[in-house]
């Protein structure tokens, strides 16, 4: 019945989608870009819940049934971390009763939602900040950090900031470098059977489901990175190890949650690494005029804005 509903969807809804949310006993609802909408009994969407198909237990436990088969990790790996990732670089997360072990999660039972992440790249995307984050003339990177609320494409602009600096960029006459990539979550490379799903680059080698903090010194004693990329810094292990890479003379491209600088500066382990001024750049996206709007690009050395005033804002990812 799920199946017949989501092939019956509008081309224009379908192409823009990003996620599904399946909850027992509640609507079925999609969010594309910048909007969301329920989804009725014969694939139309409306604003009106009430129109909308009612998501089945059945529903949940045979959707959860055929992804775990599918899946290279055990059941209770994908139990305890509340997410899989299948072919195609698609994440999709799960929740349900948690069991506990010493006052840990050891397994989920009795699933009863599912959101389902549509894996999409954006090649190009990160065109207009790439000259401001490379040394051209020593054919490298600034350490960067990207600031970024949720789902406004911090990790989308991330992906391919490494798939450019991976190949290499012609038109700058900047020769690739070796990535090293922390894929904690497997949303930047979406890894499947160990193989990158998304594009990350020719010389871009990935951890997979690997802590950031633990990864970051992996690539460090083991694989010789120019760079090391990794998503979301936020506990204090991770800044011990982004100071480490520092040390190691690795250039470092980041993100962390936040509005802007002030916002970050109020968690102490960020500001920590903000007042040592380790960063020499700092990319704020927002969705002000829609998804992966580029805010600004600022020296992290001086604060000072190293956009043209004319694009600020402008560009989307």
């Amino acid at each position: 019945m799920l199946r017949t509903i989501l092939e019956r969807l509008p081309t224009s809804v379908s192409s823009n989608l990003q996620e599904l949310r399946l909850r027992q006993e509640r609507p079925l609802c999609l969010r594309c870009i910048q909007d969301e909408f329920f989804v009725t009994h014969d694939g139309r969407v409306t604003r009106n819940p009430r129109e909308a198909y009612f998501i089945t237990k059945s529903d949940i436990e045979k959707i959860f049934l055929n992804l775990t088969r599918s899946s290279v990790y055990t059941l209770d790996e994908e139990l305890r971390s509340g997410f899989i990732t299948i072919s195609g670089g698609h994440r999709v997360g799960f929740t349900g009763e948690a069991v506990l072990q010493n006052g840990k999660v050891k397994s989920l039972k009795n699933i009863s939602s599912l959101n389902i992440r549509i894996s999409r790249e954006i090649k190009g995307c990160a065109d207009l900040v790439l000259p401001l984050i490379i040394d051209i003339h020593l054919n490298t990177v600034y350490h960067t950090l990207i600031i970024s609320p949720p789902g406004c494409g911090k990790t989308t602009l991330l992906r391919d900031i490494v798939r450019q600096i991976s190949n290499g960029i012609q038109s700058m006459g900047f020769r690739g470098v070796n990535v090293g990539l922390v894929d904690e979550r497997s949303e930047i490379a979406a890894c499947y059977n160990g193989q990158p799903q998304n594009d990350v680059g020719l010389r871009t080698d990935v951890l997979d489901r690997c802590p950031k903090a633990e990864g970051m010194y992996m690539l460090v004693r083991s694989m010789a990175p120019h760079v090391i990329a990794t998503d979301e810094l936020g506990r204090a292990e991770d800044i011990a190890a982004v100071e480490e890479v520092l040390n190691a003379g690795i250039k470092l491209i980041t993100t962390v949650h936040g509005i802007d600088l002030d916002d970050i500066k109020k968690r102490p382990v960020i500001d920590r690494l903000l007042r040592k001024t380790l960063f020499n750049r700092i990319i704020i996206l927002s969705s002000t005029k829609s998804v992966g709007t580029v805010e600004d690009v600022l020296d992290g050395s001086n604060g000072k804005s190293l956009l043209e005033k004319g694009k600020r804002g402008d560009k989307k990812l």
